[in-house]
């Protein structure tokens, strides 16, 4: 990706999570929509100021954003390259006002995720993945950290992160059997895409999503993963692509913070 198109992305996903807090720190309304989850103005300011940047930097790439009229199938198949876009997500943590919710832009190219932007507006962290050239980083502040997922070892201390808003008994009976299988695990449980983005950072090693997902919802923090050498796949044992089916439903999957560790000879089956 060019390093001139990176910062203006980084600045693109700032002004955005900037229009975010504005409402954030109001007594906001909360809207549903047709799927049962919430919409705030929050993810429609977001949304208008990142499909009109992009429709300026790149008007040759079309735009698929959670909070726009989706084509159809028949039409997007054809995409080679195309934004995908969460302008807000977690909205459940921004209604509860914990923090953790971010804004997302992926780039994917060829029904992979090859570059990801998350920001993290209450921290003021934005998060990159170019998995062309196998870099990713933490900006706050102005500064840059390059960003590794810690090596994972089988005699070593298990640290799941999960959802803060979406479990189950399923989650709950799989992190069970992980505790069988390791000497010790312990659960952090992270609200959005957030949850990835930890992966990416070393501060933790497995993501079971053991529910449903949008392809919006994580494409971006997937390229963050990979490119700080994590892995993402569905239970299934395959890969996880994009705009590859009519659906825009995840199959449920795993993500990992070391890609090189022999996962799915260790990790219990899925029930």
């Amino acid at each position: 990706m060019d390093a001139e198109l990176v910062r203006q992305l980084i600045e693109l996903v700032e002004r955005a999570g900037d229009a975010i807090l504005e409402i954030y720190r109001t007594d906001f309304s909360v809207d549903i929509k047709a799927d049962d989850s919430p919409l705030t103005q929050a993810d429609l300011a977001a949304h208008r100021i990142i499909a009109a940047e992009l429709a300026r930097l790149t008007p040759e790439i079309p735009l698929l954003s959670e909070e726009s009229k989706s084509p159809s199938y028949a039409e997007r198949k054809s995409w080679s390259r195309y934004w995908l876009v969460d302008p807000l997500d977690g909205t459940k943590e921004f209604v509860n006002k914990n923090g953790e919710f971010t804004v997302n832009i992926a780039l994917i190219d060829d029904h992979r995720s090859v570059f990801g932007v998350v920001g993290v507006p209450v921290q003021g962290l934005v998060y990159t993945g170019d998995l062309e050239r196998g870099e990713a980083y933490c900006y706050r502040n102005g500064a840059r950290e390059r960003l590794h997922g810690r090596l994972m070892g089988d005699d070593q201390p298990l640290v799941v992160v999960a959802s803060r808003s979406h479990g189950g008994e399923r989650l709950e009976a799989y992190i069970d059997a992980l505790g069988k299988m390791y000497s010790e695990v312990s659960r952090t449980p992270v609200g959005s895409s957030l949850k990835l983005c930890k992966l990416a950072a070393g501060q933790a090693d497995l993501y079971p999503r053991l529910g449903p997902t949008n392809e919006w919802d994580i494409a971006a923090a997937h390229a963050v993963l990979a490119a700080a050498g994590g892995e993402v796949w569905a239970v299934d044992g395959s890969a996880l692509t994009y705009n590859s089916k009519k659906s825009f439903l995840n199959p449920e999957f795993f993500a990992v913070a070391d890609g090189s560790y022999p996962w799915r000879e260790r990790l219990p089956p899925v029930a």
